[in-house]
Parts: structure tokens; sequence; C-alpha cells
């Protein structure tokens, strides 16, 4: 994580200081399980967790300086605190029964940050949307124009995915609250599940369904694809931002601050910085995925092969993912939309869009599709080529006139009827259907 790309909660959320706070967390809840199964004595759990406030990050680190070990530096600083009664925590535990138990609970922290912010997005669309329910714009395929939509409906295919994204984060945050406390290879040898499910429990955790040293990591695996996949939604809207932007169209832009400045050589310069950002970022996000996928396969009961990758990648894709929300947000709020340049571009093919509904009116007069095509096809050459008016040139040519009339060509060049649908779409869409 570096600063200019992480949240000021997630810099604490994962800080050494919350890390071995949250450790500290998970032995004291075995400890009090263990009590009440009489493995400890009566009394330890609460003789041990005032300590919880004098935890020292740096004296850890400098144990393990000596030990080469985290969880054992950990634990005799924390004997050093508490004295005597700190020897029975650990009991029967493994490393792995910690570090992953503790994970789970920081992954799901961050998790529901991630969903506050997404709920936000995904609220500032809604507005947009109903603002532009109805303007008129051009859809785009090959980045070519297509037929017409509005401004509106296309923001409402990113505020579905993006909320199709938010049911992924909620699945991935049930499937990532899991640790475990069953010991050396998962077999509670010395502890029992009674004991691993009480202490979970009081963490708001269930226990892993069979771990082995480890909870399995094809849950993480599905995890950062979740963050993937919203940093991949983001990255599409950033993107057509981006392009919206561009002087030759003009349709939208970012909103361009009081003192803001675009370039360091040519004053005139409003560039779309906030979204080539996060194209760049969600490029961060979704490499977690690779190494997430990756980190399933280890050997037997496990290996340490995936703790150093989820170091790195775990704290700094749910980070970047957090700053990426934040700033979608802002940008969606403050996106500057110009309806006027958006009907011109619509307008510029002079209703070439209109082909289709030609091409299906002959087809509806008993002409074969191909034919069909054919006849706009040459029509619409024409038209691209300069040599006239789309809607003109199919008026005057003698073979499409004598399969529909004027009036016939007329309709299909109604934006009513191009558009005849989109409410419905859009309801769907913030219905949540």
């Amino acid at each position: 994580m570096i600063p200019r790309y992480t949240p000021a909660e997630f810099q604490d959320l994962w800080s050494q200081k919350r890390k071995y706070e949250t450790w500290f967390d998970i032995e004291v809840a075995a400890c009090r399980a263990m009590e009440s199964a009489g493995l400890v004595p009566a009394g330890t759990a609460d003789a041990v967790a005032p300590f919880r406030a004098q935890l020292d990050p740096d004296a850890i680190d400098e144990i393990e300086k000596v030990t080469r070990h985290d969880v054992i530096a950990f634990l005799t600083h924390v004997e050093g605190l508490a004295g005597e009664p700190a020897r029975w925590l650990h009991r029967g535990m493994t490393s792995s029964d910690v570090l992953d138990s503790s994970l789970a609970l920081l992954l799901v922290e961050a998790t529901d940050s991630l969903l506050v912010r997404l709920d936000a997005v995904l609220e500032a669309l809604r507005g947009r949307i109903e603002e532009h329910r109805r303007t008129p714009a051009i859809g785009r395929s090959h980045a070519i124009h297509a037929e017409p939509t509005t401004f509106g409906l296309i923001l409402a295919g990113h505020y579905a995915e993006l909320a199709r994204g938010r049911k992924r984060l909620e699945v991935a945050r049930y499937e990532i609250a899991v640790g475990k406390i069953a010991g050396a290879v998962g077999t509670y040898a010395h502890l029992t599940p009674a004991i691993e499910a009480e202490a979970l429990g009081a963490l708001g955790l269930r226990p892993e369904t069979a771990s082995t040293q480890v909870v399995a990591r094809d849950r993480h695996a599905a995890y950062v694809s979740a963050l993937g996949i919203v940093a991949a939604g983001i990255e599409r809207f950033s993107t057509n931002v981006r392009h919206w932007q561009r002087t030759e169209v003009g349709e939208a832009e970012e909103h361009f601050k009081k003192g803001q400045k675009g370039s360091s050589a040519m004053p005139h310069k409003r560039n779309p910085v906030l979204t080539e950002n996060l194209c760049g970022l969600g490029r961060v996000v979704r490499a977690a995925v690779v190494p997430g996928l990756e980190n399933v396969a280890l050997w037997h009961e496990r290996d340490i092969s995936h703790s150093s990758a989820e170091r790195m990648m775990l704290p700094d894709a749910t980070a970047t993912l957090a700053f990426m929300l934040d700033r979608l947000r802002g940008v969606v709020a403050d996106l500057v939309v110009y309806p006027e340049r958006l009907r011109q571009n619509l307008d510029q093919t002079g209703g070439l869009w209109a082909s289709e509904g030609i091409l299906l009116a002959l087809i509806g007069k008993g002409l074969g599709r191909q034919e069909a095509y054919v006849l706009v096809q040459r029509n619409a050459m024409k038209a691209f080529e300069g040599k006239g008016e789309f809607r003109a040139l199919l008026q005057e040519d003698a073979d499409i006139r004598a399969r529909v009339s004027a009036d016939e060509i007329d309709r299909e060049f109604d934006m009513n009827h191009a558009l005849a649908h989109v409410d419905t779409i859009i309801d769907r869409v913030l219905e949540g259907d």
C-alpha cells in the first residue's frame, strides 16, 4: 500500500498494530472457549485480556528478528506483558489458527467498508440515470455509431454491472468469514470442534468445513476474483468517460475544478485524469487474481508459499479498490454531461441509425433478408460517402419504394419508436431484477 491510494481507515486496518490486536483477540477467544471446556484454569482469559492495550508492534518485531517466527515473537511479547497466565495461550493451537482466523476478521471488515463505498457509487449513479433517463444518445459498437439509446440507459448498464459486483462481494464476504482453531493439520488432536465453534462464533466467524493446517485458499481466490470483477467494472465505466471526453466526441467530461491545471505545457488542456487513474488502478486490483488462484495449490496440509503473496496483495487490493470506489463516486456525481452535443453526435450520420428498421420493414413486406440488406446497404454507403441524405436516398430508391411507402420509411426514423422500451429497461435495472 502507498498513502496516495490508501484511505486512512485501510491504513489503520492493515497496520502492524491492528494485526497484533486481532491476533490477541483470537488467542483470548480461544482461551475463553478452552476455559469453558475445562482445559484452561478459569479466569485466565480475563487475566490476560487487559494487556491488549499494551501491545507494542516494534517490540514484537524486534523479538522476531531473533525467533524468525512472527507468532512465536507475538506470544513471547504477550507472555512478557501478562506473566504466568499467558502460558495457557495457544494451547493445542498452531500458527495458522491465529493467522487465518485473524485474516478472516480483517477481510470481513475490509469488505464491509467496500460495500458502504459501493452503495455510495450506486446511489450517485441512480441520480444521474434518472437525470438522463430520456436524454438521447447514439449507441456504439466497435466505437462506431450503431442505434439510438439514452445516456441514462448507458449509465444503467454500468449500474447493473456494479450491482452484480456488490452481490459477488456479499457472497465473498460470507465465504471468507471462516477461521480455524483446529491445531496442526486440522485434526483437533489437542482441542475439540466445540472449542473452535465457540471461539470463532464469539468473533463472528464460522469454522472451516474441513481445514488442513490452513483455511482452504479457494475461499481467498474467490474473494480476490470478486474484487477484480468490481475493479474491471470501474475500468469499463472509466474507459467510456475517457471516450466521451475526447475533443472530437465531447459528450461528457470530468468536472474541471477551479484552479485545476491540465498540463504543465499547454494551458488549454482539460484531461480525463481521474478516470485514466482508475483504469490504471483497476489493473493493480486485478493483478491479485492470478496469485490468488495460484495460492490454492499448497503442498499437502499446507506450505507457506501463499503467505508472502497474501501479505502484499490483500491489503493492496482491498485498499486500492476502496480508493477507486471513493474516486468513482466523485466522478459520477460531478460528471458534466452535454445533452446538446449528445444530440449533435446522434444526428451526425443523418439517420443512418435507422438502417435496421428499414431492413425489417422490407422483410415484413416479403423481401428476403439478404436482398433487403443489399438494398438498404447501398443507400447507407452512398450516405457515408456524402452522396445524399440517408432518408432522402431511401425515398428515391425505386426498389425500396416498390415495397414500402414514404410514411413507412419516415416511421423508422421516429426517435420515440427507437426508444420505446428505455423506461422499462431502466426500471428493471433500478428495481434490482
